[in-house]
Order: C-alpha cells, then structure tokens, then sequence
C-alpha cells in the first residue's frame, strides 16, 4: 500500500488548535502549500474542521485537522467549540497556536493540561513571528514561526518528526502469526454486499501483509473452500473468512485447520479484541424490551441485505428468541442512550486507533458491553473459542 493511498484510519491525525485569529488556518494552508482553509480577519471563519490527508515527511502519511477556535464567542460558537474539542477524540498529536500574552491563559491552559491526561503529544507554536516580532516571549519549549517563512515551516515540520515519531503506526494485522512460504486461505465472498471493483480494507491489509513477508494466498469464495482444503488441506497454516460466511465456511474447515475472520484479525488490530470477546458474553443476558446500538464507523449507501441494518437484526433477534430494540449510527457520531444495553461496532476499519479507543473508554465509563461484527457472530455460532484460538498468545 503506497504512502498516497493510506487510508484515513491508518494516518496519524495531527490537530490544530488554538483561539480564533491565531492562525491555524493560514498555517494548515502552508503546510499543505495549497489555499484550503478559507483565511480572514474576521473571527470564526472556520465554521466546521478541515481535514487534508498528505505526506509529511519525515513523518509519512498524516490527516492535518484544522479546528474551529477554542474561543468562538459567535452566534453558533458554542457549537463549533464542541466540534473542535471533538476532534480530540481522534488526535494522534497537536500544534496547539499561541500568540503574545497567552502564555498563562487559563482556556488554553486548561486545554494543554486535557492534552496531557489523554497522552497527546503536541507542540506549542507561537505563530505570526513576523508580526509580534521583538513582543513574542521566548518560550523554551516553543517554535515560533512565519507562515511566510520557509525555514520556519522547515523547522516545525523537523520537530513534528522528532516529537511525534512515536506515533508512527508500526502494528501488523497478520504477520506476527504466520511464517514465511506458510499458505493462508481467504475466503472472501463477491456477493451483493461486496464493494464493485475493489476488496475491502481489513482484506486489502491481509493480503499485503502475506505478500510483503512473502507468504502465499489462496484467495477463494466459500464454494471453493472444500476443493482447496482437499487439494491443500496439510499446507494451510489458517483459514480466514469473512464474518458473514463464518457458520458455512467453519462447517467446511476441520478443526485441525485453525480458523478466524478478517473482523476478528482488525479488532485485535485496533486494540479491542479483549474488550469485544467479553462484550459478546452479554447477548445471553439480554431481555424483552432491551435496546442493542449498532454502530459503524463510516457511512456507505446500504444494500438490501445490509449487515449492519437487516442481517444481524436478523440473527441476533433469532439467537436470542428476544423482542429487542434496535437502534443505528453510522459515520462520526457515537452517542450512547442510557436504555442501551449492548453496543455492537463493526471492525472500525475507517477509524484510527485513537478514534476506537476513545468510543472503547465511552462504552466502559457507561459500563455498556462492548462487542464487534465479527465476534458476536462467531460467538452466535458457538465457534468464539475456535476462531480466536489462533490469537490467544496476544489475547
């Protein structure tokens, strides 16, 4: 997968904040070196954030996010402030813009100090050097930087490598689990519900990752796994499905043959493997009445056999003989309600680690199980042990 083509989930998400008129938006466009945010005197140009996916070497690929002011005092700044404070949800690191005399400002203060407790590294920037000139304080622990001005545009993005370096995502979806020439089948249905023209995601980063630690592939659809195993039974090392097929294809792999899915392999990818193993557990324990949140983490046009919105309602209604509530989000919202009583996610493919984590804490400060697509279903069809045995040394 080439740097151009990272996805949004795989890219360090890099905030810019600060009060309005400090410049945040005049030094996303630099960075950049294109006019992407609209620049003003007037305060609260930038309504909502701006996000723009690029190569910023040294670091690689990196989402730069350009959030309203942390002080819009406007008609519609109350929301725009929460919008800019929800971008922490999915920050990997900040540039937090100052000017002269906020150096004990008690909003930024305030805001450095949350940075702080989430663990996010970040850099305090005075911007406008040019301007406040001989009036800027000299912070040790700062840059101070002209938009105008190359070499300080050079110099912040050479401390934005050292500082953030360790947000750098080196995770492995697979290779830790298998060995060079070992054989992995994946099995991959090309039904309605599969996008035209392309694999998905969790796929795409498998099947890179066999190949790039030269493994080999067999990539079928569920009516060829009995002929392949026949053929190629005693060279595969694992079998891993799609989440949908998972009672067909674990009928049609013996149990000498490790199995999991391509769900399981991304929620162990994300960090909520363990969280969503227990989460499951709660399906038993629902009752009439109870309400489920279904959510996924990016919003697609959906089919008539959606599995999000028609085939888990189907199945988790059927395997729990239960009258249950049902209730959706998709995209970036993520609300809990305080009638639900299980929250099942799909495998964030679209999202950071920063950004599944965070919805991670939401569900276990409201003491809401947790579970993921492809674990409740393996768990549905009583092949949860099975499918996350291949796992249990990191589980």
């Amino acid at each position: 997968m080439s740097l151009t083509n990272t996805p949004r989930g795989e890219r360090i998400h890099i905030g810019i904040f600060g009060k309005t008129n400090t410049g945040k938006s005049s030094l996303l466009n630099a960075l950049i070196e294109q006019e992407l945010s609209v620049v003003s005197e007037e305060k609260g140009t930038t309504t909502d954030p701006v996000l723009k996916s690029m190569e910023l070497l040294p670091l690689g690929p990196v989402v730069l996010m350009d959030a309203p002011g942390l002080d819009d005092d406007t008609v519609l700044g109350k929301k725009r402030v929460e919008k800019a404070r929800g971008l922490l949800e999915k920050t990997d690191a900040a540039i937090i813009l100052l000017t002269p005399g906020e150096e004990q400002d008690v909003l930024m203060g305030s805001f450095i100090e949350e940075l702080s407790k989430r663990e996010v590294p970040f850099i305090k920037v005075y911007s406008k050097r040019d301007l406040y000139g001989e009036h800027l304080v000299k912070d040790p622990e700062a840059l101070y930087v002209s938009v105008q001005d190359e070499e300080d545009l050079f110099r912040l993005k050479e401390e934005m490598g050292k500082r953030f370096q360790e947000k750098i995502l080196e995770k492995k979806i697979l290779m830790d689990l298998f060995s060079p020439k070992d054989l992995m089948v994946l099995v991959m249905p090309m039904d309605g519900s599969a996008p035209k023209g392309r694999l998905i995601l969790p796929q795409q980063m498998v099947l890179r990752e066999i190949l790039s630690h030269h493994g080999k592939a067999m990539t079928v659809q569920v009516e060829e796994v009995t002929e392949v195993l026949a053929l190629l039974g005693d060279q595969v090392k694992l079998v891993i499905t799609d989440s949908q097929a998972f009672q067909e294809v674990s009928k049609l792999v013996g149990e000498r043959i490790p199995l999991t899915s391509f769900s399981i392999l991304m929620a162990r990818y994300k960090g909520n493997l363990r969280q969503a193993v227990e989460g499951a557990k709660a399906l038993n324990r629902l009752r009439d009445g109870d309400q489920i949140l279904i959510a996924e983490g990016c919003t697609h046009h959906r089919q008539c056999e959606d599995i999000g919105t028609v085939k888990l309602p189907q199945w988790i209604r059927a395997h729990t003989g239960k009258e249950l509530l049902i209730r959706h989000q998709s995209g970036q919202d993520f609300a809990l309600d305080p009638k639900d009583q299980l929250v099942v996610h799909c495998g964030g493919c679209m999202l950071n680690e920063k950004e599944m984590i965070n919805r991670m804490k939401r569900t276990t400060e409201k003491e809401v199980p947790m579970t993921n697509y492809g674990i409740l279903i393996a768990a549905m069809n009583g092949i949860l042990e099975r499918s996350i045995a291949p796992l249990k040394k990191q589980y």
